[in-house]
């Protein structure tokens, strides 16, 4: 037997306090965090000029996604919707494994954007150190480095504990100051050098399409368009989420790959032919200073004033990321309580509708990644694969609901049938796949320990929900499973990494495509029954006007 949502949590409930803007703006300010600053020389490294098609290719590929969101986002405007859906469709296990790899992924997030700030702020103090792992340069906090990231930190929580309408105030403002400055670095590099050789000297895919996927999963791209997830995650915020979401879903990412996509032509256009020269290819770019990139090449173009904004700007824009996501990891783990997976004290909220005990977890959490952990450069992988991994199961809870409910109100309804679903959920086990074997099998470390916490809390947890376990584990456990054999069997990143090589980059797309399929169909055959999925449909329903009966409250 499941709390009902009056019993599980307490205090006044989540605010609807976040309008169109609002919302849009959360989604757009969460994309342009730290990927924009890194993401051009790390994709020019693997791909070349080529990264352009990685960055239009990546943002194609996540526009399936959102658009599958956009659906659901708008059937069930929910605070924490990525975890909150497939419980909705699938019950308890599907929805703590969703819910367990995005919390993991979420909670990392606001660290890694932290440490990114301070990468470019070391050229003000020595807020961090280069040294080498496994023969790349990457910058780690120094003690310096570490006491201001607990500032940080301590920064974001104090702003969240004042409500929700004090962070799409503050965050609207840091927004349109990003998206002038990113403007203004893409119009100053084309104005300034445009060597249209360099996009065939070194050749344009040098790397061929290998390259060019391999850009998608690991060097920001698919990391950067992530932050589309906060009009999902700020679903039960919004006045009015059937506007609202697929604006903010579906515009953030159209937006923000129109942007990138120019930056990339910008960057690559810009770069010094000596630098070229020197470095002799493309996978070997390298020049001083390249813990801030475009700043650097700013200098190198005689923008000093640019420059001088550029490493004001590679601070306020991963700090602002910071804080949107110190946000959703609340709402995350308010989610997890609310579908009876995780302790009911983090879905408490204040008089102004903040999950607080959340927030303070989010920040202890915050403090143990900091700690001599790898760089943003090795990060960015791993949690660009969790994010992915979480966002996976919402195409097959849209066909579920579509099959189970089919006369459920859509204001927002995808079109062509099962097509988009269907490629959304390829498209995500591809990026995974791209990630490589030594992402994917910590990946797989990190679910497991998952899965050994979950008896542990269903033993000594109170009140904890039945597991659903038929509907959830009959697809979930083959589709996590034969996500690792794949990688294991596949090429990525090299061979040299641990896996075997059997699939090649011609075998292993089509392969992944036919288990996409398999797993799918798994999913469509055993959701939970329509009585099920309506008694949790109800139970969110009341929730949503436990939350509307605050609209208009003072926070």
């Amino acid at each position: 037997m499941t709390a009902t949502t009056e019993e599980r949590g307490s205090g006044a409930g989540l605010k609807r306090h976040v309008g169109v803007v609002g919302l849009l703006f959360a989604s757009v300010g969460s994309i342009i965090g730290s990927g924009w600053l890194f993401g051009a020389l790390n994709a020019s490294i693997e791909a070349g000029p080529a990264a352009i098609i990685s960055w239009a290719l990546g943002g194609f590929m996540i526009l399936l996604i959102a658009l599958v969101y956009a659906e659901l986002g708008t059937m069930f405007p929910l605070s924490g919707g990525v975890v909150r859906f497939p419980h909705l469709a699938f019950g308890s296990f599907a929805s703590y494994a969703a819910g367990w790899i995005t919390w993991v992924a979420v909670a990392t997030t606001a660290p890694i954007e932290v440490e990114a700030a301070l990468q470019y702020a070391t050229k003000y103090a020595p807020f961090t150190r280069e040294h080498m792992v496994d023969g790349e340069v990457v910058h780690t906090l120094t003690g310096l480095g570490y006491a201001s990231a607990v500032v940080l930190m301590a920064v974001f929580v104090v702003i969240n504990y004042y409500g929700i309408k004090w962070f799409a105030r503050i965050n609207n403002v840091l927004v349109w100051w990003k998206i002038a400055i990113i403007l203004l670095v893409i119009a100053a590099f084309m104005v300034s050098a445009f060597h249209t050789e360099n996009f065939t000297d070194y050749g344009f895919m040098p790397e061929g399409w290998h390259g060019v996927f391999t850009a998608i999963a690991t060097s920001g791209i698919v990391f950067s368009y992530l932050g589309f997830r906060q009009g999902i995650e700020l679903a039960g915020e919004t006045d009015n989420p059937r506007r609202n979401v697929p604006i903010a879903v579906v515009g953030s990412v159209l937006l923000t790959a129109l942007i990138y996509i120019l930056l990339q032509v910008a960057f690559i256009a810009a770069l010094p032919q000596s630098t070229l020269a020197d470095s002799g290819s493309w996978s070997q770019l390298s020049f001083e200073g390249d813990f801030g990139p475009l700043a650097a090449i700013a200098t190198l173009l005689g923008l000093g004033w640019l420059s001088v904004l550029l490493y004001a700007d590679a601070i306020i824009s991963p700090a602002d990321t910071g804080l949107i996501y110190t946000t959703v990891t609340s709402r995350i783990s308010y989610a997890m309580a609310r579908n009876g997976n995780a302790p009911q004290a983090l879905a408490r909220t204040t008089d102004r509708g903040v999950p607080f005990i959340s927030l303070i977890v989010t920040f202890v959490v915050g403090l143990i990644v900091f700690l001599p952990f790898p760089s943003w450069q090795q990060l960015v992988g791993f949690i660009t694969s969790a994010t992915v991994l979480s966002f996976a199961s919402g195409p097959l809870v849209l066909s579920a609901l579509r099959k189970q409910l089919p006369d459920q109100e859509r204001p927002f309804r995808v079109p062509g049938g099962h097509l988009i679903p269907l490629l959304a959920f390829w498209a995500s086990n591809l990026i995974i796949y791209w990630s490589g074997w030594d992402i994917v099998w910590k990946l797989g470390v990190a679910v497991a320990i998952g899965f050994v916490l979950l008896p542990i809390y269903h033993v000594l947890g109170q009140d904890t929900p039945k597991l659903d376990f038929r509907s959830g584990a009959t697809w979930v456990v083959p589709w996590l499973l034969g996500l690792l054999l794949i990688s294991w069997l596949g090429n990525y990143p090299e061979p040299a990494k641990g896996n075997q090589d059997v699939l090649t980059f011609g075998t292993a797309i089509p392969v992944i495509f036919v288990f996409s399929v398999i797993i799918y169909v798994l999913a469509l055959r055993f959701p939970l029954s329509t009585a099920e999925i309506e008694a949790h449909v109800e139970e969110s329903r009341k929730e949503s006007e436990l939350e509307e009966a605050t609209l208009g409250e003072a926070p």
